[in-house]
């Protein structure tokens, strides 16, 4: 688990994670939070069934680099968005985050301390040596959580920026 001044970041179980899917509450109950509806996106749905859950039940992978990471604000006890990679570290030490925060709770700067978090988390694990991130080009509130954490935009195309931050 990685803690900031404001939130709680929590890597979930492939049980937590049919929990989240289901949205019933039962994971909030688990973790002694208030209900909070989801909204999970048809993207995040698909991933979940094809990438992430099967990844996460793969005992050879390390399930911390393909679940969600669950971001619970502590004055709020509630979960108020995700935050994750797209794999372990590639022969590079890449890895790629993603992340999303629900309508509620956005503008408050959660992602761009949640994001922060992450960072620091991956600074201490061994073979990560730069996270990258892609993010819609129209979708400036994404971007600006990456500028804000001193990504640098590396590259543009279909559509999408691709972000580079260096950790050393």
């Amino acid at each position: 688990m990685i803690e900031t001044e404001r939130l709680l970041l929590k890597p979930i179980t492939h049980g937590q994670l049919l929990k989240y899917i289901k949205d019933d509450d039962s994971l909030e109950e688990e973790f002694g939070l208030f209900p909070n509806r989801k909204n999970i996106s048809s993207s995040l749905q698909d991933a979940l069934e094809q990438t992430i859950l099967p990844n996460v039940h793969d005992k050879d992978k390390n399930f911390l680099y393909h679940t969600l990471w669950v971001i619970i604000s502590k004055s709020d006890n509630k979960i108020i968005g995700e935050i994750g990679f797209e794999g372990e570290p590639d022969a590079k030490g890449e890895i790629e985050i993603g992340y999303g925060t629900y309508e509620a709770f956005r503008g408050r700067g959660f992602m761009t301390e949640a994001v922060a978090g992450i960072i620091e988390w991956a600074k201490g694990q061994d073979g990560v040596k730069t996270i990258t991130a892609s993010t819609a080009i129209d979708n400036v509130a994404s971007y600006s959580i990456l500028e804000k954490n001193n990504f640098i935009k590396v590259s543009e195309g279909e559509g999408m920026f691709t972000w580079k931050l260096e950790l050393n």
